[in-house]
């Protein structure tokens, strides 16, 4: 799967979860200082990215997310290791 996909992906989720508009949804903005995302909304923003793609995303995984590029490289990650639930 390529990058812009998944990104697009994470955009609309954002987007729907996280009420932002799409334009905010870049790879190099935080979800917490430019997205105003609390850990709640993180947490359903993984899952929903997790229901999107069929892949696990194990909370240890996620102490690193801080961008939007940061979750997008999680998820090639997850999708480039073949790992699932």
């Amino acid at each position: 799967m390529e990058r812009s996909e998944v990104l697009d992906a994470v955009r609309e989720s954002a987007v729907e979860l996280l009420k932002v508009e799409p334009d905010q949804v870049t790879e190099q903005a935080a979800f917490g200082e430019d997205l105003d995302a609390d850990s709640l909304d993180l947490t359903e923003l993984v899952m929903a990215l997790e229901d999107r793609f069929g892949i696990e995303v194990p909370e240890d995984d996620l102490g690193d997310v801080r961008t939007v590029g940061d979750a997008v490289d999680l998820v090639m990650a997850k999708l480039g290791s073949g790992a699932s639930a």
